[in-house]
Formats: structure tokens, sequence, C-alpha cells
């Protein structure tokens, strides 16, 4: 594992997100990591535009973080679903769940995921953008979906990751993005900031 010590300097790498997406993203690129989730009220979707809302978001759960551990570096995250400039949060039940899938259905939405990394006098901000196209979808389809994943613990109410394969028809860009992370910009953001970080897959 990679992130706590290199030869004698100490590095502490902290996840500003308890969203188990990520936690599972950052352990297979073989990092170790505190996971510190902050408690911050964040924007709505209709406070602004999607990309705004997604960095603005990020820079919100890592901002709190680093004030407390300007030492360490900080990871925040934040993932948007938008379909024609609309963001599609968390659903509240399963009724908005089947009514998301249901706007989604033959057609394609966007991913946009804003991270901000900090680390001492050192900040990076970008989002990563993926296209996800859905099947047609019938109303068993959507049943069956909803039967099998529970989703309202994510954004627009589905999971990329379990049984896709009823729902989605193809995607555009990082898939990992669209999972909660785009890993290979966020390890090539802390290289670049001098923090070490695995050899990554060419």
């Amino acid at each position: 594992m990679i992130g706590l010590t290199e030869g004698s300097t100490n590095w502490e790498l902290i996840l500003a997100s308890g969203s188990p997406r990520r936690r599972e993203l950052l352990s297979e690129a073989g990092l170790s990591f505190q996971i510190i989730s902050p408690d911050v009220e964040e924007l709505s979707g209709d406070q602004c535009a999607p990309r705004d809302l997604a960095l603005t978001n990020a820079r919100l759960k890592c901002m709190a973080v680093s004030l407390a551990r300007p030492e360490a570096m900080v990871i925040g995250a934040d993932t948007v679903v938008a379909l024609d400039g609309r963001i599609y949060g968390k659903p509240l039940d399963l009724e908005e769940a089947a009514q998301n899938l249901r706007d989604f259905s033959g057609r394609v939405h966007e991913v946009l995921t804003g991270v901000v990394l900090s680390c001492g006098d050192q900040r990076s901000e970008f989002v990563s953008t993926s296209f996800v196209k859905f099947r047609d979808l019938r109303e068993l389809d959507i049943e069956d979906y909803l039967s099998k994943v529970y989703v309202l613990d994510k954004a627009g109410g589905y999971a990329a990751q379990e049984h896709r394969e009823l729902i989605i028809e193809k995607f555009e860009g990082d898939y990992q993005n669209i999972i909660g992370l785009p890993v290979s910009l966020v390890l090539d953001q802390m290289d670049k900031m001098g923090f070490p970080v695995p050899a990554q897959e060419s």
C-alpha cells in the first residue's frame, strides 16, 4: 500500500467522503488512506449549473477537512447526474427513482464528478464528464432493476457498477467517473503535486 510513508517523509492521504464507492475505487488503486466525512451543507441542484455544483460541493468537502489537516493530501469529490441541464440527485424514494429511470430511458445523460485536491499550499480542481446512454426501458425493466439494486443513496437513482446490463446500452468517457471518482485523473494530479502514487498501467 502506498500513501502513508515515503522515505523519511510522512505522507497522509484523506478521503473527505463517506461514499463506499469512492473508498473502493481508491483501495483498488493501491492507496492507503483515512476517511473523514465532513459535516458540510452541500448546495442543491436548483442553485447552480451541474458542473459548478459538482465542483463547489467537492471544494466544500475538501476544504472542511483540509483546514483541520493542512499537512495531509485531502481528496474532496462530488458526483452529479444531469439531463438537459436538470440535475438528478439521490432519489427520496423508489417512486422518484423509477421516474428518473423513465426520464433516462433511451436517452444520453451526463455524469460529472468534481474533484478538489489540497495539500499545504497546493490545490488542484477539475471536473470529469462521462456520458451514459440508457436502453429503452419498459416498466417491467425498471421494476426488475429496482428490485435488484439499492439506489436511494446514489445520484440519479442508479448504480453503473450493479446490473448495468439491465439499464445501460453504452457509455463514453471514464467508467470509474460514472461510479464516483475518476481515479486515473486523481492519481495524475496527486503525482504532479509531489505525492507518491502507485504506478499506473499504460
